[in-house]
């Protein structure tokens, strides 16, 4: 009972997760270190502002608000 309950919560918890696209700095430092190895690792906050720096770049985003 008590590990399909902590099954079902790890279950939730990565959708959320996948949902709000936290796990995107993850699976960006996997790419870097798998695909890019000699390059250096941006550390979270300077990934968020290049990925937002990206989107506002991108004209298909649209216009954000806030």
């Amino acid at each position: 009972m008590r590990s399909a309950f902590r099954r079902a919560v790890s279950g939730v918890r990565w959708y959320v997760r996948e949902l709000m696209d936290e796990s995107a700095y993850e699976r960006h430092v996997a790419h870097v270190r798998r695909d890019h190895p000699d390059a250096a690792v941006p550390n979270r906050r300077d990934f968020e502002r290049m990925r937002t720096d990206r989107q506002e770049a991108d004209p298909r985003q649209g216009f954000r608000c806030c």
